[in-house]
């Protein structure tokens, strides 16, 4: 009898703050990474070579495994024209595809719009950070939000009386009962309430989990621990999002960039064998963005905002190697002294959304993009 396929699952990783592209993927035989980052640059004795061009700093080890095992694609220069170099317009920009007009939909709020139209499952989407974020915003699609760990998550979890429960919920749902022409409040009532009974199917989540995996203490990996968690409980959930940072590296980078590396390297780590030791991973890729990269040179202490940057793709289906080109450092062929987009991140999406997510990608990501190889 054959296996019945499983549901393809994406995990997205925010990383917060604008990720120093150059200190990531190491151009260390260019000798203008050399002279353009005097303060912050990665010595040679701390580079793990991937190949003749390009490195990992030490502190990206685990990476360099994916790397090894040929699960982990490098997309080089991404981003799009005319970067605004502003955390709050760029990030907009990767969360709604929208980079002519401030959008009002998320991508991946459409993504779950389509995978459940009548939202029969209020878990297809669960995001685990402070807030809802954008790009899984969308009028009348719930997300299960997690603010802290699964364990102690939920709405008025000491209340336990199903009819008591049930009275606070509509009371609540009477509270942003919709007022005439206000979006804001019926968006409250319908996602905020869905949210809610989202709180309640995730509760049973960690009892349904036993691991010998060690996670490290750190925020992030607390955030992939849960993913598993919920993707072990075979809940249906199709979309996670986390997020990690601040990358905003203005001042003091060398210690700050290593350690929020270390941290969300090592996580992935764990979160990766977690997944292949229960069988878990052969439906699951992480896709790991961050709204810009940095200026080619450095301040003397960090860097400032950039443009172009990287992208990973991490999967046990995933064909690893480069794809696209780092921009030129050449000093003649940067923008405003940042390295040229050459790659759309709209052609990631739609790599993901066409070969993975099997949906048409044009109307997610408002337009067709070149689509990359990076999928088996």
């Amino acid at each position: 009898m054959a296996a019945m396929q499983k549901d393809p699952v994406l995990v997205v990783v925010q990383l917060t703050g604008g990720n120093d592209y150059l200190n990531t993927v190491v151009p260390y035989n260019n000798p203008l990474y050399r002279d353009n980052r005097k303060a912050v640059g990665i010595g040679d004795n701390q580079i793990l070579r991937l190949d003749g061009d390009y490195g990992f700093p030490s502190f990206l080890a685990p990476m360099k495994r994916f790397w090894d095992e040929g699960k982990l694609a490098i997309m080089h220069g991404v981003g799009y024209l005319d970067s605004p170099r502003s955390h709050f317009r760029s990030m907009d920009i990767w969360h709604t595809c929208e980079a002519d007009k401030v959008g009002t939909e998320g991508w991946l709020g459409r993504v779950v719009r389509e995978i459940d139209p009548k939202k029969e499952n209020v878990v297809t989407a669960v995001s685990f950070g402070p807030c809802l974020f954008r790009a899984l915003a969308v009028p009348g699609v719930p997300v299960a939000c997690v603010a802290g760990p699964l364990e102690t998550y939920g709405f008025l979890p000491a209340i336990q009386e199903k009819a008591q429960r049930q009275a606070v919920l509509d009371r609540f749902s009477r509270m942003y009962t919709p007022i005439p022409g206000s979006g804001v409040m019926e968006y409250m009532a319908t996602t905020g309430l869905d949210s809610l009974k989202g709180a309640d199917i995730l509760k049973v989540a960690p009892g349904k989990y036993a691991s010998e995996i060690k996670y490290p203490d750190t925020p992030i990996a607390r955030k992939l621990k849960g993913i598993a968690q919920v993707h072990f409980a075979d809940l249906g959930t199709r979309v996670f999002y986390c997020d990690h940072g601040s990358f905003d590296t203005h001042a003091g980078q060398g210690p700050i960039h290593a350690n929020l590396w270390t941290s969300v390297s090592q996580g992935l780590e764990a979160f990766m064998a977690d997944l292949r030791a229960h069988d878990k991973a052969d439906n699951v890729i992480i896709l790991m963005f961050s709204e810009f990269g940095r200026r080619v040179r450095d301040n003397g202490s960090g860097t400032d905002h950039g443009a172009a940057g990287v992208t990973f793709v991490i999967g046990d289906r995933v064909k690893g190697g480069h794809y696209g080109e780092m921009p030129s450092l050449e000093g003649g062929k940067l923008v405003q002294g940042d390295l040229n987009p050459n790659m759309d991140f709209r052609g990631i999406y739609s790599t993901i959304l066409d070969k993975w997510l099997h949906m048409d990608p044009v109307r997610i990501v408002n337009g067709t993009y070149d689509q990359l190889a990076f999928l088996n």
